[in-house]
């Protein structure tokens, strides 16, 4: 049972520092925290770099990663006899192919290894929102605006700008903020969802890498108008660099931010962490599995009180809108409001992080990069998530409502380019494998979905049986209405789509073909 003022939030600090998962670990953290041996040792068993810390070398299976040669480096590592394992998408998709290597010097017990070079982003331009290319500013220049115009006058900026989060969802930023500071209880919390492991997706590791005084400015900005005087950044686990990037800064910011305590808190290798309510999960000492809502996290969040959960380049937008006034920003979108980040992977020429207005086409984005890699025959605009769309579709403007009517979705504007090359069949089973790996396990429809999904796409590729589809969509109306949060929602739409848009590559073919 858990004892009367249990510290739970501190059973994955512990187990950091602990050599070895075992019994006696657990034991002793058990001790510690004042929890029941089970929960902690439940707890652990959830993710991927807490269970599993001697797995060797973890290459990525992601999309991207298989695209450029992630099985020729399994295999050298099968034949050299080296230990590894796959694991889901590691967020260096423009890099790609990508593993985390053993390594005992490093704090977190790995390195980074990736065979393609470092992606590029947009040079610096100071009439950008968020600027990536550009120098950091550690001024908090925006921050002593903000004290000027008052909470209210924030949300004024904030609502003209209509910024919507980043984070994939599109919500108005402007109601989260109102609903967190109309709240009677007083102690109100503000995190930011740095867990990014959408596969495509790498836009807030440049902004936590680059510009991570923006970021911070934009959290701080946040605090004052909500009424908070802590903050939690959760930030995913197998990036140590743009966590050492963060705390760097906020030591740097000194006066500007010794009025807000600020906790870091890694994560340890759970995609669905990216979920807000997940991530409240996770932070509080729990395996990270989403919450029912209502209530939300704006009324019951963190430890039970009203928190505001953004994520990064939603918060790294804030300090440039109070800079240069709302209307400004709304003007930088073309169909909806303001500059966006969009990542960049697969056949294209230079892959990265490009800023340009809400809207912009693929091919304004691809141009971007230096053009297509071969003859690009279909993209994925929001992470596997989004599913994948034919590029007959390429003037399609890549915002919220557009491509939701088109359905699809921007998302975390994760977009992977795909060129003839791809078997669309093969290409909706790398996706259907990340999201049964990734599922939190916690309702029917998504777990045993999932699975189901991924077992139908070899099926009928390992062994050439069409009939095997016939089972897809009844599938996917399971996920959609019974899954308790996005994941098992959107989880069906890489296969779903592959057949709408490519009919052709989920035709009869014979054994053996499409691996």
């Amino acid at each position: 049972m858990e004892q009367k003022g249990a510290r739970r939030e501190r059973i994955f600090e512990l187990l950091d520092h602990a050599p070895v998962l075992d019994l006696d670990t657990v034991r002793q953290v058990a001790r510690e925290v004042g929890v029941p041996e089970a929960d902690v040792w439940g707890a652990a068993r959830f993710y991927t770099l807490l269970s599993r810390p001697d797995a060797g070398v973890r290459v990525c299976q992601g999309p991207t990663c298989q695209l450029m040669g992630a099985q020729d480096w399994l295999d050298e590592l099968r034949s050299a006899g080296v230990k590894h394992e796959v694991v889901s998408c590691l967020g260096q998709c423009d890099c790609a192919p990508a593993a985390l290597v053993p390594d005992s010097e490093a704090e977190a017990g790995f390195s980074l290894e990736a065979r393609g070079p470092k992606g590029a982003v947009t040079a610096a331009n100071a009439e950008l929102a968020i600027d990536l290319g550009g120098e950091d500013d550690a001024s908090y220049a925006a921050l002593s605006k903000a004290r000027t115009l008052g909470p209210d006058g924030i949300l004024a900026e904030i609502q003209s700008a209509g910024l919507q989060g980043r984070g994939g969802a599109g919500f108005p930023a402007h109601i989260k903020w109102r609903g967190v500071k109309g709240q009677a209880e007083k102690v109100r919390y503000v995190v930011v969802n740095a867990d990014e492991a959408e596969p495509g997706t790498f836009k807030d590791r440049e902004c936590m890498l680059r510009r991570p005084h923006k970021m911070l400015e934009g959290m701080a900005i946040a605090a004052l108008t909500v009424g908070a005087t802590e903050a939690y950044i959760y930030v995913r686990g197998e990036f140590p660099e743009e966590r050492a990037s963060l705390e760097r800064a906020y030591a740097e910011a000194g006066d500007h931010l010794s009025w807000l305590k600020l906790i870091f808190v890694s994560g340890h290798g759970a995609y669905i962490c990216g979920e807000e309510t997940a991530l409240l999960e996770s932070i509080e000492g729990r395996r990270g599995m989403p919450r029912m809502k209502p209530p939300y996290p704006t009324e019951s969040g963190l430890f039970g009180k009203p928190t505001l959960v953004h994520n990064v380049e939603t918060l790294s937008c804030v300090p440039s809108i109070l800079l240069r006034g709302g209307a400004w920003f709304k003007a930088q979108g073309r169909t909806e409001p303001g500059s966006k980040l969009y990542c960049l992977s697969g056949h294209v020429a230079r892959p990265g992080v490009y800023e340009l207005p809400l809207g912009a086409t693929l091919d304004e984005l691809v141009a971007e990069a230096g053009g297509y890699v071969g003859t690009p025959r279909a993209f994925s605009p929001g992470g596997a998530s989004a599913g994948f769309l034919p590029i007959s579709m390429r003037d399609l403007p890549l915002d919220f409502k557009g491509l939701a009517k088109a359905g699809s979705m921007l998302g975390s504007a994760g977009i992977l380019v795909l060129n003839d090359t791809v078997d669309m069949a093969e290409a909706a089973r790398w996706s259907a494998v990340f999201f049964e790996d990734e599922s939190c396990g916690q309702c029917a429809p998504c777990r045993i979905g999932c699975r189901v999904l991924r077992q139908t796409l070899d099926r009928y590729l390992d062994k050439g049986d069409v009939k095997a589809l016939d089972i897809v969509d009844d599938v996917a109306f399971e996920l959609e209405e019974g899954s308790i949060c996005g994941l098992g929602m959107v989880a069906h739409l890489p296969v779903v789509t592959a057949r709408r848009h490519f009919p052709e590559d989920f035709q009869s073919r014979n054994s053996g073909e499409g691996q």
